[in-house]
């Protein structure tokens, strides 16, 4: 079985760590390679290489760095299906679907880095009393992190690096130890100087180091809020900067008189793609009452077209979940919802059999008491709240510690307008994941800190100096 190894400086190497762990395919549960555990020489040393390739990085020109850039996601463009399956293999994401959203990481990476070319590095803001001008200069931070969570292995990555390397920082990734395979192949597609990019893999004995580490100037970490908290606390130690995106528990509102069928359809599409693991899942459903019983109806039967099995299988709509450890949150929020008077009626019944697989579900009954409605679930679930009024349900769509996302369907232009209000970083009207790469956010309450996206991801990934020069010397 392969025994995975790092990149530093441009060199595949073993782990410093005497920690193996075995990387399992969740649809089998069978061990299909070995990882390192990770330890903290091997953040040091990919650390080093990251701050010592750095400032011949940014020397380049910018025109040329990002050619560069582009030029190695052509090459990731190139061997798509190869990841797709990589990531099928490790986290249980079907092919086809895999695929689309590594073609869709490949154009945002280009895009992002792009956006360089027209991002202000250098402005002169003022003519000051004195005759003197004052510029902005907006420098590299240095060596950078970009710690990923499991379910978007490709996608997270390729997400973070654009502005981070234009702008001319390094990196050191670190993927989640569940799915690392993906991201090693990545990398050794890698086609940039030896440095800027590293790898390292391991848990939570490579992240923790990684992310408290004195020499890394911003931490890019996607994960569970639990983690997020860990991350910020040791960035903030250091007086370094941390982008955040954490958990989620986003909302849904069905506004009377939309299309019931084609509404249902789209909610189960952003409810059960990915088997609901996405941080931007659709886990709270908030429907008119006036539409509820025909959305509901139709809610049911699309769930019953998300067909389990192995991703490599053609046809195959949802693959496992990524282990047991979520099946099992996911387990315990539809025991908890029944117990305290909900109504399965799609799915929540096990297959049989090896996988960690569960059915498209959706409940109906639910309260704000219940699990489902206040944790994360992860996990192919819908819960349906029927509400009496549009204005109701945007009010119970706000009531959540969480805010990274919101989606919300309706004709009225003044309902439209009255969703913006939702307290989360993306607010979607009739069309999830809508947007394009000009798109910013920060994520409200639990689910991070930092803002992201175009303009502010180059805010984020340099530091401002203003420089003033005097007409004269002062006498």
């Amino acid at each position: 079985m392969k025994t995975l190894q790092n990149l530093i400086g441009g060199i595949w190497e073993d782990s410093l760590g005497d920690t193996l762990l075995d990387v399992v395919n969740p649809a089998t549960e069978n061990a299909v390679a070995r990882a390192p555990g990770g330890c903290r020489d091997d953040v040091d040393r990919a650390v080093a290489a990251a701050v010592q390739a750095q400032p011949a990085w940014a020397a380049l020109p910018l025109a040329e760095r990002v050619a560069r850039i582009s030029a190695w996601a052509d090459v990731v463009a190139e061997h798509a299906d190869e990841l797709a399956e990589l990531e099928c293999r490790e986290m249980g994401k079907p092919v086809g679907i895999g695929r689309t959203f590594i073609d869709g990481a490949v154009a945002g990476l280009k895009a992002s880095a792009g956006q360089a070319l027209s991002y202000a590095f250098e402005e002169t803001v003022a003519h000051d009393d004195d005759g003197g001008s004052t510029r902005i200069l907006r420098h590299p931070l240095g060596a950078t992190a970009v710690i990923t969570p499991w379910n978007f292995p490709v996608t997270m990555v390729l997400g973070a690096l654009g502005p981070l390397l234009a702008a001319g920082n390094t990196v050191v990734v670190k993927p989640s130890e569940r799915s690392p395979l993906s991201a090693v192949r990545l990398f050794e597609l890698l086609n940039l100087p030896p440095g800027v990019v590293n790898l390292v893999l391991g848990d939570a004995r490579a992240g923790g180091p990684l992310a408290e580490h004195e020499q890394i100037q911003l931490v890019h970490f996607t994960g569970s809020v639990e983690a997020g908290r860990k991350v910020g606390a040791g960035t903030g130690e250091r007086l370094h900067r941390a982008v955040l995106e954490l958990g989620g528990k986003d909302p849904v509102v069905v506004d009377a008189g939309v299309d019931p069928r084609a509404t249902a359809a789209a909610v189960a599409f952003g409810a059960f793609i990915n088997t609901g693991q996405i941080c931007t899942s659709m886990e709270r459903i908030y429907v008119h009452e006036d539409v509820a019983d025909a959305f509901v109806e139709a809610l049911v039967e699309a769930a019953g077209t998300y067909t389990m099995g192995d991703g490599h299988d053609e046809g195959v709509m949802m693959g496992p979940l990524v282990d047991e450890r979520q099946r099992d949150i996911v387990r315990r929020h539809v025991s908890d919802a029944v117990e305290r008077g909900a109504t399965i009626r799609a799915g929540g019944v096990e297959p049989a059999g090896r996988g960690f697989f569960y059915p498209a579900t959706v409940l109906t009954g639910v309260d704000e008491s219940m699990l489902v409605m206040n944790e994360e679930t992860f996990g192919p679930l819908a819960p349906v709240v029927v509400v009496p009024s549009f204005a109701a349900g945007l009010e119970w769509a706000s009531r959540s510690r969480f805010g990274l996302a919101a989606t919300v369907y309706t004709d009225d232009p003044d309902h439209m307008a009255a969703a913006a209000r939702i307290p989360a970083g993306v607010v979607w009207i009739n069309q999830w994941q809508g947007g394009g790469p000009e798109r910013l956010y920060e994520p409200a309450g639990d689910s991070g800190m930092g803002a992201t996206g175009a303009v502010a991801a180059y805010d984020a990934a340099t530091r401002p100096a203003s420089v003033h020069i005097a007409a004269r010397l002062a006498s």
